[in-house]
This record gives C-alpha cells, structure tokens and sequence, in this order.
C-alpha cells in the first residue's frame, strides 16, 4: 500500500510542474500581431504618419521584387537581433516578406512582440501585394 501512495505522489510532481508550464506557455503563443492591408500602410506613408515598414525577406525577394521605401532589411526573419529594429519600442512596426503564402513576417512580429514592442503588426500581402497594388518600391540598400 505504501509504495502506491509514493507512486501516486512522486507521478503527481511530475505532472503538475509541465501543466503549470504549458500554461505559461500557452498565453505567449495565442498573442498573434495584428494584420493590415496594403490601403492601410500605403495611407499611412501618403498621409506621412509614423511607421517603419520591416522587410522579412531574404536577399533575393529583395532584389527581384524591391522592398517598401523606408523599410528596415532584417538579416534573417528569425535569427535578427532586436537591436535592428528602432530602439523605441511604442514605434509602429509593420512586417512584411514575399506573399500571403510566406509566413517570415509573421515569425519576425512575433519576436518583436516578445521583445517588448507595443504596435506590431503583420501585411500578409507582402511586396508582392504591395506592388500589385501600383505602390512604389525602392532598391535594397543592402
């Protein structure tokens, strides 16, 4: 009988330490950056208010499709340091990469969301819907 009640215990321990934590994680993990469509973000630039367009493309979608003028380039849509974002962290930011089938700009929003940034949000069209709507584009910098 004494080793059931101890079985019971020790398997109880286990248990509860990974439900607290799922939990925990579970409340990050629902947080998903808001979306917005190319009129919105081209509004903003013609009516000149503040936001920074952030390019989660690799260097090849830069170079063949351009990129949002004004865009900060990513070093990789995962693995970029936060300190290549603006350092003020109330400043909109709007993510964007290839397509609507693409998905770096959502991954690189979220990163930036748990780095603390308050106004993030997500232009699923990309710069392919960005140019298919007539909006210029500008070279890549880099």
């Amino acid at each position: 009988m004494k080793r059931i009640i101890l079985s019971s215990v020790l398997a109880a321990s286990f248990v509860i330490p990974s439900a607290a934590l799922a939990c925990d994680g579970a409340e990050h993990a629902s947080v998903e950056p808001k979306k917005v469509t190319v009129a919105e973000v081209a509004s903003w630039s013609k009516e000149k208010k503040k936001f920074t367009p952030v390019d989660a493309n690799g260097k090849s979608t830069r170079e063949s499709q351009g990129v949002i003028p004004g865009a900060v380039l990513l070093t990789s849509s995962s693995g970029y340091d936060v300190k290549e974002l603006p350092a003020d962290k109330a400043n909109k930011l709007v993510f964007y990469c290839a397509n609507e089938s693409c998905g770096a700009s959502k991954q690189a929003a979220r990163k930036a969301m748990e780095a603390g940034y308050t106004d993030v949000a997500v232009l699923p069209e990309g710069i392919a819907g960005w140019k298919k709507s007539g909006q210029t584009t500008a070279k890549p910098n880099s």
